[in-house]
Order: C-alpha cells, then structure tokens, then sequence
C-alpha cells in the first residue's frame, strides 16, 4: 500500500499527464458561429438559448420552416440576439450544402437532427430503419462533409469544434432500439475516425450521451414504445433539455470527446472507454482505476436486463406470473427490477 501510494501512483498519473491525446483545450463561444441542425425544438433549441446568451452567433438549421420561425423569436425574446435559419433536410446534401454555404464559415457545429421509432427489428419495416439511419448516420455525414472546408479556411486561429448529439443508446444496446442503437452507435465510430484527420485544424470533436429527454420527440416516441424497451430504458432516468443543453455546452468548450450527462452516464461513458480520446489525465486515472470494477457493474447490469427480458416472455406465455404488488395506483402494478440500477440500487416499477 506504501508503494502503491508513494511511487506507482505518482508514476501513473505522471504516464497518463504525458500521454493523454489530444492535449487540453478550451473553446470559446463568445462572438464565434454556432451552427445548430435539429435546432428548432428539444435539445438543439436548448442548446440555441444558452449559446446567444453567452454571445455567439447562432444559425439554426431544421425541416420546418414555421418551427425555425418559433425558435427565432422566442430566442430572440429571451436573449436578444438575432438568428439566423435555414430550411433543409439533412438527408439531401446539395441542401445542406447550401444552407451551410449561405450561412458562412462556422466555429462551433452542433449535429443534433434524429428521429426515433422504437420498434423490435422483425416488427419494424426496411423503411423506418432506412429513415433513421439516414437522417441520424447519414445526415451526420452531410453536414460535416458540407461545413468541413470552411470550417478549416476559418483565420482567427482559435480552437473549432464538431460536436454530435448520440444517445445512451449508442452507448449500450436497448430491447427496441435495433436500429436507433445503430444510428447512433454509428456516429461514435464516425466522430473517433473523424478527430483523428481534423486535429491538425485545431478542430475537436465531441459526443454528447443525453438519456432519455423531455423534448416533443420523446413524448411521441414514449407512446409507441414496446413495453419492454419502456422496462429496460427507465433505469437511466430522464432529464430536461436545458439541463442537458448545458451539460453538453460545458463539454464542447472544454473540447471532451465524450460527454456525459448525469450519474449513469459518467458510468457508462468509463465502461465504454475502450480506444476513445480522453483530453484529461484525471479523468483518465479515474477510467483506468474503476475499469474492472465497471465491467463487473456492466454484467450486473446485463444479468438484470436478461432476467427481466425472460420474466416479461414468461410471465406473457403463462408460464409463470410475476408477483403482483398491492400499492396505491390506478391498476395494477409487478416488480420487474430489484437491484444496482445505478450505483446502489432502485426499484424499477412496471405495468406488463
């Protein structure tokens, strides 16, 4: 334990200070164009708001015309500060090229578009699977491939940025979420590729990890949800699209590769390190400390997830029924889930 504390630890943390690629930065917002896709409602409209209160100049770019007009004004209302907008779908890219060419070069581009229809892969047609991943993969690499050039011809020298707006569930597989989860899977493997060919411009690249999110999208999604991804997913809790419009702020200016946004996100995000950059040899001590401990929460997390998957068929089939519970709610109500939902546990409640 001595030699532990007074020569290994030093000699890690002393490795990782040396070794931590690429190296700290901070992006400043103030005054620089921030380019928003997705931007007229939820998350991107969330992040819009914080970005012109802190002075930078944003553009927001969206499919509806009338939405974007809402989001000027009630920015404009909030903040002061005008916006810019323009009406394209991510899944065209001469579209995108243009709104991105007339909007100018940008500093801070934020890739927020995605659509979610949660479905078990043999329930769901060719064609929803084929509108997500266009327009949350494939959108993706419209926009970046469009603002790229400009964004590298930018003079005043300072730190750019790219950030992509993912899920947890591009973090972990969800009951559901087959094709979403590779959507979103997907940008993850995009934006490690990509900072590796933009570092040399001074350009960093970020994910932010939102869970499940008050936003318009969810509540219509919410209801079509199979009633198992609804079991499974209600572990990580959900927040508010202003709280995780600032968690993610915070993450672009500070250039983190990943971003979190609460408890179990920063979990997850140390489970699934992997070969991802990590800017900070704090954090990365802290990944390299906990990774085998992590893991060993990951199986618990999976022994629980399969074990309410095959209580749920079960219990479906006839074949056993789960304990009903005699509680104050409208109907009635089983346990699904007792056990280390996060970091000592939660009881996890269903209708099934």
């Amino acid at each position: 334990m001595v030699f532990f504390s007074l020569i290994l630890l030093p000699f890690v943390l002393l490795l990782l200070y040396f070794i931590v690629r690429p190296r700290p930065v901070i992006i400043p917002i103030k005054n620089r164009h921030v380019f928003i896709t997705g931007g007229s409602s939820g998350i991107g409209l969330a992040l819009a708001h914080r970005a012109a209160s802190e002075g930078a100049r944003v553009s927001l770019l969206a499919r509806s015309l009338k939405n974007l007009e809402e989001a000027k004004q009630s920015i404009r209302h909030s903040s002061g500060a005008d916006v810019s907008i323009f009406s394209a779908d991510v899944r065209y890219y001469d579209a995108v090229q243009k709104a991105v060419n007339d909007a100018g070069p940008i500093d801070i581009l934020v890739i927020n578009q995605g659509v979610f229809v949660p479905q078990e892969l043999e329930k769901q047609g060719l064609d929803e699977v084929k509108f997500m991943l266009d327009v949350n993969l494939m959108g993706s690499f419209n926009v970046i491939k469009a603002a790229l050039p400009l964004m590298k011809q930018r003079m005043d020298g300072l730190p750019a940025s790219i950030t992509l707006i993912s899920s947890q569930a591009g973090q972990v597989g969800i009951y559901g979420y087959t094709a979403y989860s590779a959507s979103k899977f997907g940008l993850r493997g995009l934006a490690e590729a990509l900072q590796q060919e933009v570092i040399v411009d001074n350009i960093h690249v970020s994910v932010v990890f939102p869970p499940d999110t008050d936003t318009p999208g969810f509540k219509q999604e919410n209801e079509v949800r199979p009633e198992l991804t609804k079991i499974l997913a209600a572990s990580s809790g959900s927040m508010r699209a202003d709280e995780v419009a600032n968690k993610a702020l915070v993450g672009i200016q500070s250039g983190s590769f990943i971003v979190p946004c609460n408890l179990e996100g920063h979990m997850l995000a140390m489970a699934t390190a992997g070969l991802s950059p990590q800017r900070y040899f704090l954090m990365a001590f802290i990944e390299v400390i906990l990774g085998g401990l992590l893991r060993l929460v990951a199986l618990i997390f999976q022994w629980n997830w399969y074990r309410c998957i095959e209580q749920w068929h079960a219990n479906n089939k006839g074949e056993f029924a789960i304990k009903e519970l005699s509680i104050s709610t409208p109907g009635p109500v089983y346990v699904c889930f007792i056990g280390p939902s996060s970091v000592l546990g939660r009881i996890e409640w269903s209708r099934i």
